[in-house]
């Protein structure tokens, strides 16, 4: 079982996951984006490094979930 971690902003939120992976652990985040009335966003990815214990993993997980939020926010791609 690996460990999780959540942090929400507004109607943004981000979910970590981490998994075992072969010299350490991998994490997968969730990003949702919820408004009244539309349906929800949502994007799901594994981060590229393998960190070497699941506290680090978490972390950089929800600081990327984080970026990706503010990237999506300033329209700096469209997905």
């Amino acid at each position: 079982m690996g460990l999780k971690g959540n942090i929400s902003e507004g109607s943004w939120n981000v979910v970590v996951e981490t998994t075992a992976a072969s010299g350490g652990y991998r994490c997968t985040v969730h990003v949702t984006h919820e408004l009244p009335g539309r349906e929800a966003f949502r994007h799901a990815f594994t981060h590229h490094r393998t960190f070497s214990t699941e506290r680090e993993a978490v972390l950089e997980g929800l600081r990327e979930g984080m970026t990706w939020i503010e990237l999506k926010r300033t329209n700096a791609f469209d997905v």
